[in-house]
């Protein structure tokens, strides 16, 4: 790439008659430095100049400002600000999308079908002659009243709706599935017609026509392919830079998209921005300076497929398939600090657009705040001493917890609630009257016994649901809930220093953690009231929740079948009380005009007002240590990740990265373990990983950060495995046979109660 022209696949010969259009200057705040105007390309420019002084009209939109066009107007920035205390649903409508739509221009009428355009399709392939193909494509790519004209379903139809697009997708589909395979020539031809429908001037607002228009445009396959970016991203620009109320309309389009391709756009997007990132050849694409509103371009667009996925019930992929690995090599702390410098301004960052940011990434963005903090913690103490001219003692540079075994929850309250202050430094655990260097191992074993001790069901702060398999807090009412602050701030230190916690709880209780995601200024202003659901009680309590949902469908007379009131009962230590869900409740009965508000005062109550005391100084435990505006990147799902590790187990991963004592990766024993264990079905997989680290899952950060280690034991070959949980550690005694270890193995695994055999 020579700075002046770019390539179509396979089109090098006739390269030049495509106007090259990537050198335009981007609009404001799509740059990463200073916003300079980019120089044209001459052959751009004198192509601009024929079609002005022929009355034509100029790029559309985006370079309207750059070339000084008349009626061009100033462009809006695309980075939307996830700074926001409370997140904008996609579903509240901008008052632009209630003005009168603007008048569409009458459509030409096309008459082809799917079955017709198959069959000229198939009669081409076998003759060779392509003319009437040819002449179809060059004619519907042309512009956007063509485009409308072949694919829109009425010609002349409104559909200014976000239920219905109006497209005929199984015709659009047939096209874009046949185009690869068509002649070279006719593929040029309709990047040709593709360029000539983006450099149309922009004037005014755009019609529902030209956002059909740029829904069709964007699933062409033809941008997989680098040679065709150019074109790609400025379609995007145009996409990107859309308004609010017209990206409302195409993320309810996109969500109506076949699962396989819309999983296509999204792959091809993430493709794009990897590209442009770290191209494979250093001249395959023009120089980033020239360019450098791609990037913010194509994540605005994919924004708009995260929204579609996320209103979409159930989502059409994983919202982890959103993530960009790449981007776990770029320097993301300076990402970070950009948006937090610059929050709602003009300047990208890719924080801004956290879905495609993945775990890891967050997690580490979190590691380094921390750090920082703790660095500024450590030295702000060291500055202190030496100011004062006292002795300096390295024990200022840790959270120093001494810690009794027999009396471990109160001395770990007592020690976290005295050193409140040193909380972000780098935990270090002793056990009183035990020698040993804390090298984690020690922080991890405090974490186990602690987890452990809290969650017992005799213990009584929280309710083992059994249907759910899940934790949930108890409502008894005390005078002081710092033991619920506790567990918080054990959170809190957990993911602070890499620890992975075998806790239970449903997804809900993360989301309340993150309402909001920083904690107020206001002290007196409420905490953990997320909004509750039918289905986020069915996660806690699914009988309870199952009966609400037959409530709600009833078809009889409810008031006399079901006798309701506005008042609930419940068990709180043995102890029966009542409680009114509003004022009066007592005495209001439910009918089937207000069990709809009997529904949701009742889960509100359970799941949030009848524990807020106990969720309050849990969510103030939890960011005393993780108070960092990174939260404010995470979902409630990636919380739980960092909390609890990941699900997902890879036994090869975890065989690649194993460690071995006294053993050799090809000694027979050794082979054998993992022969079995690659051979156990899922559920003794989990039950091996929790049996050797005390979890079952998985760090962020994968397998082989559990620095998992296989241990020889000289001990008689009929005893059980043993395991140190608190190194990953498992040892093995040096078994004959596959036979005689799977048997000893599957026996220690699925008899260790707690935190496996120590």
């Amino acid at each position: 790439m020579d700075g002046e022209h770019f390539a179509l696949s396979g089109m090098e010969r006739e390269r030049d008659k495509l106007p090259p259009i990537y050198n335009s200057s981007p609009p404001a705040g799509f740059g990463r430095g200073a916003k300079q105007p980019f120089p044209s390309l001459g052959t751009f420019i004198s192509t601009l100049s024929q079609r002005r002084d022929a009355g034509g009209r100029g790029l559309a939109g985006s370079m309207t400002s750059t070339f000084g066009l008349r009626h061009g107007r100033e462009l809006p920035p695309i980075c939307s600000d996830v700074r926001q205390k409370q997140r904008l649903s996609i579903d509240t409508l901008p008052p632009e999308v209630k003005a009168p739509f603007p008048s569409d221009p009458i459509i030409p009428l096309r008459t082809k079908t799917t079955k017709e355009f198959q069959e000229d399709t198939e009669r081409a392939v076998q003759s060779g002659d392509w003319r009437e193909v040819r002449e179809f494509y060059l004619t519907t790519f042309d512009s956007f009243i063509e485009i409308n004209a072949a694919f829109k379903r009425e010609p002349n139809g409104s559909f200014n709706t976000t239920d219905d697009s109006g497209v005929n997708a199984k015709f659009v589909n047939a096209v874009y599935d046949a185009l690869l395979s068509t002649p070279q020539d006719i593929q040029k031809s309709v990047l040709k017609g593709i360029i000539n429908s983006l450099l149309r001037e922009w004037k005014g607002p755009r019609t529902k026509d030209d956002l059909r228009a740029y829904f069709i445009l964007v699933q062409n396959p033809q941008y997989s392919s680098t040679s065709t970016y150019v074109i790609y991203a400025h379609l995007l620009r145009q996409i990107a830079v859309l308004s609010e109320a017209d990206h409302h309309f195409l993320v309810h389009w996109l969500k109506k998209l076949s699962a396989r391709r819309f999983r296509q756009l999204v792959e091809r997007l993430l493709q794009f921005i990897s590209t442009r990132l770290f191209p494979a050849e250093p001249d395959e694409l023009p120089p980033l300076t020239k360019c450098s509103w791609w990037i913010p371009s194509a994540t605005k667009v994919l924004s708009l497929f995260n929204a579609a996925n996320s209103v979409s019930s159930p989502p059409i992929m994983p919202f982890t398939d959103f993530y960009n690995i790449t981007l776990e090599h770029i320097d993301f702390m300076e990402e970070y600090r950009t948006w937090q410098n610059y929050g709602n301004s003009n300047r990208f960052s890719f924080c801004q657009f956290p879905f495609i940011l993945s775990t890891v990434v967050k997690k580490a963005i979190i590691q380094k705040d921390s750090e920082q903090q703790m660095i500024s913690q450590a030295r702000q103490s060291l500055v202190s001493k030496v100011s004062r001219r006292q002795r300096v003692d390295m024990n200022l540079l840790f959270l120093n917890i001494k810690v009794r075994r027999a009396q471990l929850l109160s001395d770990s309250l007592d020690e976290l609630t005295r050193k409140r202050c040193d909380l972000k430094k780098k935990l270090r655990v002793t056990f009183v009257g035990e020698a040993g260097l804390d090298m984690g191992g020690l922080t991890k074993e405090w974490f186990l016994l602690l987890v452990r001790q809290i969650f017992h069901t005799d213990y009584g702060m929280f309710t083992y649901m059994k249907d759910s398999r899940c934790h949930w807090f108890s409502s008894w009412k005390c005078d002081n809930y710092s033991e619920f602050q506790l567990v918080g701030t054990l959170m809190g230190l957990a993911v602070y220093n890499s620890i992975a916690l075998d806790i239970h709880f449903p997804l809900y209780c993360y989301r309340k953690l993150l309402t909001p995601p920083t904690v107020p200024c206001d002290q007196n202003a409420l905490v953990g009231m997320a909004a509750a659901t039918l289905d986020d009680l069915q996660q806690i309590m699914p009988e309870l929740a199952h009966g609400l949902g037959e409530l709600l469908s009833y078809e009889g007379n409810v008031e006399e079948d079901f006798y309701l009131t506005f008042q609930v009962v419940q068990e709180e230590m043995g102890a029966i009380k009542s409680y009114n869900l509003k004022p009066g409740g007592d005495k209001i009965p439910v009918t089937k005009q207000n069990r709809k508000e009997y529904v949701q005062l009742y889960i509100d109550f359970l799941l949030n007002k009848s524990i807020y005391k106990q969720f309050a100084a849990f969510y103030h435990g939890f960011h005393s240590v993780c108070a960092s505006d990174a939260l404010m990147l995470l979902r409630p799902e990636e919380v739980e990740m960092l909390v609890c590790g990941s699900p997902e187990l890879d036994m090869s991963a975890l065989q690649k990265a194993a460690q071995y004592e006294g053993y050799g990766k090809t000694d027979s024993t050794v082979r054998c373990f993992w022969d079995v264990v690659l051979a156990f079905p899922l559920e003794l997989q989990k039950k091996l990983l929790h049996f050797a680290t005390g979890s079952d899952r998985v760090p962020v950060g994968g397998m082989a950060d559990l620095n998992f280690k296989i241990s020889k034991i000289d001990v008689p070959i009929d005893w059980l495995p043993i395991s140190h949980t608190c190194f990953n550690q498992i040892c093995l005694p040096p078994y004959r046979t596959r036979k005689e270890l799977k048997q000893k193995l599957t026996i220690a695994i699925s008899n260790a109660e707690g935190f496996g055999l120590e």
